[in-house]
Parts: structure tokens; C-alpha cells; sequence
């Protein structure tokens, strides 16, 4: 008897494997709410050169900033660098502000903002660039941040993805819970850049253990259901990373200072922390591991949770042990067995270059929410939003269509909408919105039939 016969006398969907997909909704929030949080978290108001201050006797401020700051080649006032010397204006005076009446009708000449930067705060009070000046020529700095983040992720998957096999995984989603909390916290509490871009790379190592461990038919869920429903299980359960896109939309309105905001974001890990007591190991792992007691505990809970009565001889210690010598492999596999046979090779080489498609048409645009016609609220709400229909679409496509024509018409769509609103003129600003739109909820289809697709596409030992 194998393990797929063995979970069929157990109940491979039920009440257990929901109350698991329950227990688990929480990481599945929690990892868009940190994966898009540079949309308000580094975010870059508008901002200029900090100026002396308007004389008491001066009314019009557009007149005494024209006499600061030159205009950019589109006609705007340039936010990164000032006039030396403060413009003499028609029927207007300056004189008085320490500079003598040559000087204000001298050079042209302009140079970066030497007292620092004036910043609009009427979306948000603070945030990564507002903190520390990164603007301008620094303005890199800023944007290496998420770039920094998702290095730790690439980091933390391929060591979650071993140590989860070696350990356990239970016990590497405590680690991930655990590491999460304490480098969130220590994000929140930077006292400089270094520190800050430190932090929140060893933040996104902990939270890749999330989505190796419990993203959509992760290692946490999928060794607990049987063939039939793991469609139905994985387009549910991604429906939590929709919910925790559009709570990031409310959180983020309502919290506009970005220390509180990763806070906020990051304290809800304790409960998380405390929901493992109820998580249960997968018993196929502890099969592999020979923990055969340990195995039989979890199957006899699932079956009780399933209403399936099973007889002494099907979850009997001497069934497991022969179920478990099946399981059990020759050697431990690693990542090099992902390319040793031709068709391996083949399903790797192609699956990669499908991820790279998937993540770079979604995160390409979920984090770039400007020139929609809508503040950053609105448009992360109405992204967060369009996933929902997206979801049904996949169940839809993938159980009449299959999972390889969902997944092509899936990324072909998204390549579309994203090639026309190229096309597009930046005038035409609803029709930039509703294709964008449209590309945001073809490429989440795209995201959550990836997951379903790749997972069975390995054999268990290296999946």
C-alpha cells in the first residue's frame, strides 16, 4: 500500500485539510502585505530644494519659489537642484535674504539642495525616502531596497526548501515565523539606511519560508490532500493573497507613517506563532523519516476530523512501517536532481523560464501604481480587487481546459495588455487604466495556475 491509498483511508479532503488551509490563511496574508509594501513603504513624494523662508511682506509663494528654483526641460520646477543665487523677477524684490542686488541679477547658475529637501506629506507622513533624504541623486538607493528584499527571498527559498525536507515542516515554519517577527521588528526600529536594507534582506529570507512551505499547494498542504482536489484547494487557498493585497490598500491608507506601517504589518506574526500548536507535521515526511509513531498520531487525528472510520489493520504501526520503507529513498535528494535526467532537465529549464514571465509581468506592475488616473489607495484596492475573478477563471480554464493551455493563455493575455497600453497614448488615460487592469488580473491568473501547475509536474521526493 502506498501513501495516496493510505491518505484515501483517512480522508484526503475534508475538515482536517480545511482547518489546515484555515491555519495557514494567515502567512498567505501576511506575504503580499510585505512583498508590496514598498508601494507605500518607499514611496517618493513630491519634494524641492528646502528654501529660506517667504518675507512677511511677500504674498505670492509660485513668484518666490520661481526665484529659487529653475524649470526642468517639461516646464516643472526642479525638485532636486536650486539657483545659487536667488532670480531677480519683474516687479519684484528679494533683496534683503543676505544677498546683494548684483548676486540676484547675476548667474544662472544652479546647485543641489544644500539645506536638504521640503517634502508634500499630504499622502504620507513618512517613509523610507522622506527619512533619509533618498532622493535625487540618492534616489537608487531608495529603489534598491526591494531589490535587497528579493534577494533575501531567492536567499531564503532554496534554504527553506532544504531545511524544510531535513527538519521538517512545522518546525522550519516556526523558524520563518520566529525570524520574521524579530527582523520585521528590527526593521521598524532602524536607526540608519545599512541597517534598514540589512534587516529587510534577512526579512525576506524568513518570509520565503511562507511561500515554500504554505503558498498554494506548498509542502504543508499538498502531502495532506489527495489528486482530485488539489485544483479546488490551491485556487481557494490563493484567495488570501488577494485579501491580504486589498487589506495592504486599507492598512496602508489609515497608516501613513512607514515605521508604524511595518509595525503594523509585522506584529502579526505572534498569533501566527501560536497557530502552529494546531498545524499538524505532514505524515508523508515523517514517513520518509521513519518517525512512523509520530506519522500514525496525525493520521488518526485526520481521520477522526474526517468522519473516517478506519479499521485496526489500515493504520496499524506494522501497515505504516511497510508504507514507510516505500517512501523511504536510497539518498537524500538535492537541487542538482532537478537537471540529472534529459526530461528533468527539460521540465526545469521550462518552468523557470515560465516563473521569470509570471513574476515579471506581476510584481513588474503591481509595484510600479503610478500614472493610472487614481491615488496609490485606489489603485492597490482596484489590483487587489480584479484578482478575485482572475481566481475563478483559472478553476474555470484549468479543469476544461488543462493546465498548460490556462497557463499560456494566461501569460499570452498578460503579454497583450501590457503590449497595448504601450501602445496606448498617455492622454488616453482610461484606457492605460482598464488595460492595466486587465494585465494585473491576467497575470495573477497566470501567478496562481504556476502553482498549481509546477507542483505536480515533479515526483514527490523532489517536489
Amino acid at each position: 500500500m502506498g501513501f495516496e491509498e493510505l491518505l484515501d483511508q483517512v480522508g484526503g479532503f475534508g475538515p482536517f485539510q480545511l482547518r489546515n488551509v484555515a491555519l495557514l490563511a494567515l502567512p498567505r496574508i501576511l506575504l503580499p502585505m510585505n512583498f508590496l509594501l514598498p508601494i507605500f513603504l518607499t514611496a517618493v513624494p513630491a519634494h524641492r530644494c528646502a528654501l529660506p523662508g517667504i518675507p512677511a511682506n511677500f504674498s505670492h509663494q509660485d513668484t518666490w519659489l520661481e526665484a529659487y528654483l529653475p524649470r526642468e526641460p517639461d516646464g516643472m520646477l526642479s525638485s532636486c537642484r536650486r539657483f545659487t543665487y536667488p532670480q531677480a523677477l519683474p516687479n519684484t524684490t528679494l533683496v534683503g535674504e543676505g544677498h546683494s542686488p548684483g548676486e540676484l541679477q547675476g548667474e544662472q547658475s544652479t546647485e543641489p539642495c544644500p539645506q536638504g529637501w521640503e517634502y508634500d506629506h499630504s499622502e504620507f507622513s513618512s517613509t523610507t525616502a522622506t527619512e533619509w533624504d533618498l532622493v535625487c541623486e540618492q534616489k537608487g538607493l531608495n529603489k534598491a531596497i526591494s531589490t535587497f528584499f528579493f534577494v533575501g527571498v531567492l536567499v531564503g527559498a532554496v534554504a527553506f526548501g532544504y531545511l524544510s525536507d531535513r527538519f521538517g515542516r512545522r518546525r522550519l515554519l516556526l523558524v520563518a515565523y520566529v525570524s520574521a517577527l524579530v527582523m520585521g521588528l528590527a526593521s521598524a526600529a532602524s536607526v540608519n539606511y545599512i541597517m534598514f536594507v540589512i534587516t529587510r534582506t534577512l526579512t525576506g529570507t524568513a518570509l520565503a519560508g511562507f511561500t515554500i512551505i504554505v503558498m498554494p499547494l506548498g509542502k504543508a498542504e499538498l502531502e495532506w490532500l489527495d489528486v482530485g482536489h488539489r485544483t479546488v484547494a490551491g485556487v481557494l487557498s490563493s484567495t488570501f493573497w488577494t485579501g491580504g493585497v486589498m487589506l495592504l490598500a486599507l492598512v496602508g491608507y489609515l497608516i501613513r507613517d512607514w515605521r508604524w506601517l511595518l509595525l503594523v504589518v509585522t506584529l502579526p506574526c505572534v498569533p501566527g506563532i501560536l497557530s502552529l500548536w494546531w498545524v499538524p507535521e505532514s505524515a508523508r515526511w515523517l514517513l520518509t523519516q521513519g518517525r512512523v509513531e509520530e506519522a500514525h498520531r496525525y493520521l488518526l487525528c485526520c481521520a477522526r476530523l474526517n468522519g473516517r472510520p478506519v479499521g485496526a489493520d489500515g493504520l496499524s504501526l506494522e501497515a505504516l512501517s511497510k508504507v514507510a520503507a516505500a517512501e523511504q529513498v536510497v539518498r537524500r535528494p538535492s537541487y542538482l536532481d532537478l537537471f540529472r535526467t534529459p526530461r528533468l532537465r527539460h521540465i526545469s529549464l521550462c518552468c523557470m523560464v515560465m516563473w521569470f514571465g509570471v513574476n515579471f509581468s506581476y510584481y513588474g506592475l503591481s509595484l510600479d501604481v503610478s500614472g493610472l488616473g487614481l491615488n496609490v489607495y485606489q489603485t492597490q484596492l482596484l489590483f487587489g480587487a480584479v484578482e478575485m475573478p482572475s481566481k475563478l477563471l483559472v478553476y474555470l480554464s484549468v479543469r476544461h481546459a488543462g493546465r498548460r493551455l490556462t497557463q499560456a493563455g494566461t501569460l499570452l493575455g498578460s503579454g497583450l495588455c501590457f503590449g497595448l497600453r504601450l501602445l496606448v497614448s498617455t492622454e488616453m488615460v482610461s484606457w492605460s487604466t482598464a488595460l492595466a487592469v486587465m494585465g494585473k488580473g491576467f497575470s495573477e491568473a497566470a501567478f496562481t495556475t504556476a502553482y498549481l501547475f509546477t507542483s505536480e509536474l515533479y515526483p514527490t521526493v523532489l517536489r
